[in-house]
């Protein structure tokens, strides 16, 4: 039960009728060990009153403050840079891709890059792999090819008509199995086009990739594009794990069109993928595209 609180006799220094009290509160549930409190503070004496009154109004402003500072500073860590004023800037150039998540293995394979997948290969279907296109983006049907194949002579129209035999013959000894693709146009006039190209071993597809692109170059010509270099200002911070890549940049005087490239080499496949565009085609969508293809071979 719970003690009724106890009353002081008034006395002479406290003639003066004095203001009503408000009563009691109600009892505090039992304390659990979480709940470490201590017994109820003492009523202040009514000389100290409006003093107490003084620092509650200071203290609430305080806590007021520091309330509405930390939930400005929370909203502008969650806001977009772009969002908050004094700090706008424009976009970075980066697209806005759906959502990305590699396909199921088929039961019991391992990945590509496990321990036990000795030949690197991709037991996930090559189709699902890669990269869809960003929003708003026009789809370039045509590199779906039949059932989301790509006939081999497609893929090679891509290159110059001199490149065309040799390469296709170094496809087809190296056991070439099937090519998947996709391309795609944007609103800012870049064309991108992947195609992935899927072998029987990882050790083919290495011994490709140090003949097709080495850093001093690539071996093979792109249809309409000049001369191309090792592109020195991808961040070569942003690698993905187990994969190979080189990527370049068409140096002056352009073609119709600016091009940017890239080879990768992830185990039994080698990813080829090409952005173009009138004028100059920007870098950072091309590195957001070459990043998001590696990940989703990885």
């Amino acid at each position: 039960m719970t003690e009724q609180p106890r009353t002081t006799e008034p006395t002479q220094s406290q003639e003066r009728p004095q203001p009503l009290l408000p009563p009691p509160p109600p009892a505090a549930p039992p304390l659990t060990p979480l709940q470490p409190y201590g017994p109820p503070p003492v009523p202040p004496a009514p000389k100290d009153r409006r003093i107490l009154r003084a620092v509650l109004r200071w203290t609430a402003a305080v806590a007021v403050f520091a309330a509405v500072g930390a939930s400005a500073a929370y909203g502008i860590t969650r806001m977009e840079r772009t969002d908050v004023p004094g700090l706008a800037t424009e976009s970075d150039g980066r697209w806005d891709y759906p959502q990305l998540a590699k396909p199921p293995l088929p039961s019991g394979s391992p990945g590509p890059f496990a321990e036990a997948n000795k030949a690197g290969a991709h037991h996930a279907d090559l189709r699902a792999l890669v990269l869809p296109a960003p929003t708003g983006a026009t789809e370039d049907k045509a590199l779906r090819g039949e059932d989301g194949w790509l006939a081999t002579k497609d893929f090679l129209a891509a290159y110059e008509k001199v490149e065309r035999e040799e390469f296709a013959q170094e496809l087809t000894d190296n056991g070439l199995r099937h090519i998947a693709a996709r391309g795609w146009t944007t609103g800012d006039g870049t064309h991108t086009r992947i195609h992935l190209l899927q072998f029987d071993t990882a050790a083919v597809v290495d011994e490709l990739f140090t003949t097709t692109a080495p850093s001093s170059g690539p071996n093979r010509l792109l249809r309409g594009v000049g001369a191309s270099i090792f592109d020195e200002d991808f961040p070569q911070a942003a690698p993905v794990d187990q994969i190979q890549r080189s990527v370049y940049v068409e140096t002056k005087p352009y073609g119709a069109e600016h091009v940017r490239h890239a080879y990768l080499a992830a185990g039994d496949v080698l990813a080829v993928i090409v952005q173009s565009r009138k004028g100059a085609a920007e870098a950072v969508p091309f590195q957001q595209t070459v990043i998001l293809q590696s990940q989703l071979l990885g």
